[in-house]
């Protein structure tokens, strides 16, 4: 008999995975943001002993465990549905404009029913990854005028392209993809002269961090069904070398793929940087310009 307090007791890489699993539960049921889940999963697998592990999912819910109902007069839409993020009202924005410099729409804001958007020797980006929707169908203007501008839409949306471009072009990839059901629909009407509007279907940091996981969760599971399949064998040959190479190659493939994946994502990351420093150095531009003219305006005024 052992005199240590259970909690003392040294964690297996199966309890761990086990309070993995009801992490990624939870942030699939928007009971902690990817943050948490980050700061929760990195101490999940540093965890040695039960007492370690107990906290981290202390204030969550058991697996079969029903969460307490909640009486609302207008029943909220089922977390992450598009349901949820087809919110009406007028918009939280409805135009924007750039000249000679650039501008962002993104992040949590809310797409009215018609965006219209200008932009002359200059560049914006719409950004409707997160955003939520003032009806199941928006129109976004883009006019372009030796500019250009990329809509990015998230995955599910149905796009259609409605533009026209003079020595300039609308991008048609993302049209024909069927949305999902309840999805709203992004009609991109324009003009195009000397530029070009781009669009663009991309995920989220966030949901690109939750793949990750997941194909991390996937290899694991089956590194541990190669190794109960090599200990089940019972037909009196050595295969262990055999299984050994095949184990290699496998991890090496995944590693490979994984590696890929993560210089895609960092690619992508410093290409949007880069966008961002280029908007910000036009502006950055434009304002020198009007304060060198504002000088000269003050200078006649003064003569």
């Amino acid at each position: 008999m052992t005199d240590e307090e259970p909690s003392e007791l040294r964690a297996s890489d199966a309890d761990r995975e086990r309070v993995a699993e009801q992490l990624r539960d939870a942030v699939a049921e928007g009971r902690l943001d990817m943050e948490e889940f980050e700061e929760r999963l990195e101490a999940t697998y540093k965890a040695r002993t039960y007492g370690e592990l107990a906290p981290i999912t202390r204030d969550l819910p058991a697996a079969g465990v029903t969460a307490p109902p909640i009486s609302m007069v207008k029943q909220p839409a089922p977390s992450g549905s598009w349901a949820e993020r087809i919110v009406g009202g007028d918009g939280s924005s409805s135009w924007a404009v750039a000249i000679m410099a650039g501008f962002q729409r993104k992040g949590r804001w809310t797409v009215p029913k018609r965006f219209n958007s200008f932009a002359f020797w200059g560049g914006g980006e719409i950004d409707l990854r997160e955003a939520y929707f003032a009806d199941r169908e928006v129109v976004v203007n883009c006019v372009a005028i030796m500019g250009g501008m990329n809509v990015v839409v998230p995955p599910g949306v149905e796009v259609v392209v409605r533009g026209i471009g003079v020595m300039g072009g609308f991008d048609h990839r993302e049209e024909g993809v069927p949305g999902e059901p309840g999805a709203p629909r992004v009609i991109v009407t324009g003009f195009a002269f000397w530029g070009g509007i781009g669009v663009e279907r991309k995920l989220t940091r966030a949901e690109r961090l939750r793949l990750k996981e997941q194909r991390r969760q996937e290899k694991l599971e089956r590194r541990a069904a190669r190794k109960e399949l090599q200990g089940s064998g019972s037909d009196g040959r050595d295969t262990r070398g055999t299984r050994g190479t095949l184990d290699g190659l496998d991890d090496l493939y995944d590693t490979a793929r994984e590696a890929l994946e993560e210089h895609r994502d960092l690619m992508r990351e410093r290409h949007e940087e880069r966008r961002e420093r280029h908007a910000q150095r036009h502006e950055l531009h434009r304002e020198r310009r009007e304060a060198r003219r504002e000088d000269r305006d003050r200078r006649r005024h003064r003569d």
